[in-house]
Order: C-alpha cells, then sequence, then structure tokens
C-alpha cells in the first residue's frame, strides 16, 4: 500500500502533480521538494513578461493551498542523493525522507559554454524568477545585451529586450537560428522581423573568448571583432537534471529514462517533465525528451494516475510555441524523417508547413503569424498526426479546404 508520496523538484511539473494526487483522492502523506526559494511556478513567462513587466511569477497555486491540502512543500533543499535499497532521498539539508512511491521532476538546468567565465552580474543563464530580474536589472534605453544562441530562449529573451530599448546582439554559431525542430522558412521569417526591430544577428559566429571586467563584458570572436555589453545571457539549450537517477542505478537515455507510462526501470519510482525521455508511439517507438509547458502539465497528470494503480500511456502529439514581438510560432509533431513539405498560405503574414513521411503519413506541422493566425490549424494538424492519417497534399496546400474536413474524412 503506498502511504507516503515524495516528489522531488517543485516546478510546474512536480507541483502539478502533487495537487492532481490530491485531487484524484491520495489520502497518504505527500511531500514536494524543490530546490528554489519559491513555490512551482510557469517558465514561459521568464523570457517574456518577467521582462518586459517586471512581472511576478505566475505561481501554480498559491503556497497556502499546498498547506490546505497537506503537501508537505519544503523549498530551498534539493536531492543530494538516491538509496533505491532503502528507498529514501538524501537532500542538501543533511536529512532524508522515505518514500514508498517517488516522482523525479528535477528539470533541466542550463548548458554552459566551456570558454564562458563563472557566472556573475554580467553573465547570466536564464532559468529561474531571480535569473529574469537579475537580467532585467541590466536592460533599458542606452544598454546593451549580447545574447549567444538563437533558440527560444534567445530570441524571446531578445524580443522583449528590445522593449524595453536596449540594443541586442545576438550571437549564433550555425549558419541560421532555430536550427533544431523549426524549418528554415519560418526561421528566416522569425529572422527577418528581429532585424527589422533592430536586432544584430551574427551567424556562424565563433567565440573564442570572454572577458567579464565587471563594468563591462567583451565576447571575443574567431574573426578578430568583439561585441561589448552590458550584460551577456547564454542560451545554448539545456541538460537533464538526471544524476541522482544515473548513480542510483537507474536507466538514463538523454534524461531519466521512462516507459509509456512514465515508470523509471524501478518499479516505484517514476519521472516527468524536462528531466525524462520516453518512447512515442506516433514515431516508431523512437526516444524523445520534450521541454515544453505543455508537456510538464500533461506528463504531470499521467505519472499522477499511474501512480495511484492506473495504467495510462503516454498519447499527446509533441507541440510547442513561442511569442516573439506579434509573432506566435507553432509546431505539432516531430518533422524528422519527412520526405516533402508542403506550404499552406492562410494571409500575406501567415504560412503553415506540412511535413509528410515517404508513405504520406503527416508527422509534423510548422506555423507562424500574428496573434492566433496559426492557432486553429496547427490544432488540427495535431489531431491529424495524432490519427496517423495520411491526407492529401493538394488539400493541405489550399487554404479553402478546411483541415476538419481532412479529419473527418
Amino acid at each position: 500500500m503506498t502511504q507516503h508520496i515524495v516528489i522531488i523538484g517543485a516546478g510546474e511539473c512536480g507541483g502539478r502533480a502533487a495537487l492532481s494526487l490530491r485531487e484524484r483522492g491520495f489520502t497518504g502523506s505527500l511531500s514536494l521538494i524543490g530546490s528554489e526559494a519559491l513555490a512551482p511556478y510557469e517558465r514561459p513567462p521568464l523570457s517574456k513578461n518577467a521582462i518586459v513587466l517586471e512581472a511576478e511569477p505566475k505561481f501554480v497555486a498559491e503556497a497556502d493551498r499546498y498547506a490546505s491540502l497537506a503537501i508537505d512543500l519544503r523549498l530551498g533543499v534539493s536531492a543530494t542523493g538516491l538509496d533505491r535499497g532503502h528507498r529514501r532521498v538524501a537532500l542538501s539539508d543533511g536529512s532524508f525522507v522515505s518514500y514508498d512511491r517517488l516522482l523525479l521532476t528535477m528539470g533541466a538546468r542550463p548548458r554552459e559554454l566551456p570558454k564562458i567565465p563563472s557566472p556573475s552580474e554580467r553573465v547570466r543563464t536564464l532559468r529561474s524568477h531571480a535569473d529574469a530580474m537579475a537580467i532585467r536589472s541590466c536592460l533599458g534605453p542606452g544598454r546593451k545585451m549580447a545574447i549567444i544562441g538563437g533558440g527560444f530562449i534567445g530570441l524571446e529573451l531578445a524580443a522583449s529586450s528590445r522593449k524595453l530599448g536596449t540594443s541586442v546582439t545576438l550571437i549564433e554559431g550555425l549558419p541560421r537560428i532555430l536550427s533544431r525542430g523549426v524549418p528554415a522558412e519560418i526561421a528566416e521569417a522569425v529572422a527577418a522581423r528581429h532585424q527589422a526591430e533592430g536586432v544584430v544577428i551574427l551567424y556562424n559566429a565563433s567565440i573564442v573568448g570572454i572577458n567579464d571586467t565587471g563594468s563591462i563584458v567583451r565576447v571575443l570572436l574567431e574573426d578578430g571583432s568583439a561585441i561589448e555589453a552590458d550584460i551577456l545571457v547564454v542560451g545554448i539549450g539545456s541538460i537533464p537534471n538526471m544524476e541522482i537517477a544515473a548513480k542510483a542505478g537507474l536507466t538514463v537515455d538523454n534524461g531519466i529514462a521512462v516507459d509509456t507510462h512514465l515508470q523509471t526501470s524501478d518499479p516505484d519510482i517514476y519521472a516527468a517533465g524536462d528531466c525524462c525521455s520516453f518512447p512515442s508511439d506516433h514515431y516508431g517507438g523512437r526516444r524523445i525528451r520534450l521541454e515544453s509547458w505543455r508537456s510538464a502539465q500533461e506528463q504531470a497528470l499521467l505519472a499522477a494516475a499511474n501512480m495511484m494503480g492506473e495504467t495510462e500511456a503516454l498519447s499527446a502529439v509533441p507541440w510547442f510555441w513561442s511569442d516573439q514581438y506579434d509573432l506566435t510560432l507553432q509546431v505539432a509533431g516531430l518533422a524528422e524523417g519527412a520526405v516533402t513539405t508542403v506550404r499552406r498560405d492562410l494571409s500575406a503574414e501567415a504560412f503553415i508547413l506540412f511535413h509528410l513521411a515517404a508513405d504520406g503519413r503527416l508527422l509534423a506541422a510548422s506555423g507562424i503569424g500574428p496573434g492566433n493566425a496559426v492557432a486553429r490549424d496547427i490544432r488540427l494538424a495535431e489531431m491529424l498526426i495524432g490519427a496517423s492519417r495520411h491526407p492529401d497534399p493538394k488539400a493541405l496546400a489550399a487554404p479553402e479546404v478546411k483541415l476538419k474536413q481532412l479529419l473527418a474524412a
């Protein structure tokens, strides 16, 4: 009988899992342990409203909500070890917590650039609300920011910083931005918008050194040039927090390896969110790891259900989004393995790319446009992907043909 469930990681995934366990009727002891001083909050606003509006965190629930549900919320303490034999977790304050079932929602941490100095007031990564506030304090008219990495974090931060009047130089080591998971046509549209807003984007840039003088940061490039800024933010991806799991003998594979029920190689331990990888039935059982707001929410609820004895399997199609200026980019599915791309123009400013496998099955859809211009069609494309449909490419290309009709066919 499960009498004590422990959740390690008090981010959005961990917080929602704890709340869901209570909503599902779990009456045993429930501990939620997190390394930050704040109760669980959403991370997408960190590169957006937290920067532009200096907004407070968007909490999953108020702190007193956890107390009212008898959830032992322990903040400012992290897990340092896992003893599977004795079913207990060692914590950074020197204490131990025992469990009957354990959920690991430890998230991921920013990948570091080997050539950067130790983190300082002027050399930053963005993962926490404290990071966002520290970055914002260096922004404003007359200020200069340098960003390493042309992924979502870097680009969203660039857009937010420009709204505050900050000069922005984005340094990308590859020939284009958004090289992972986003088609070149959409990346070009994003880049053009940033350049129209005054962002300087450097491609194929190789960094040979970084000098933090305490008053300014100087990024030295291989071509002999240097970028000077008031603050440097490194956004070159993330690394799943899986070290204690690996040391404890759990299987790891680009994250803590789980099955479609989010169960690890230990039947009493589950993992969810950014720290885990799972086999996707939509893509031939290929193991994937997702870093997205929706995935964190969905996996939190699924983990809670299965820890209480359900046998629900992961079935969601991967989905992620990004807001930059007035543009919204959405991607459903994974385009790897596609051999055909079909473009649907919704307006002069909005379009969707459909990515088809050799047998005609829809693998992914990527769209960009102002506001919610692509949202409905991406949602319908997501349903087509989930249903393993083979839509007519001519119909996909024709905006007068409603995707809902293809779904019903």
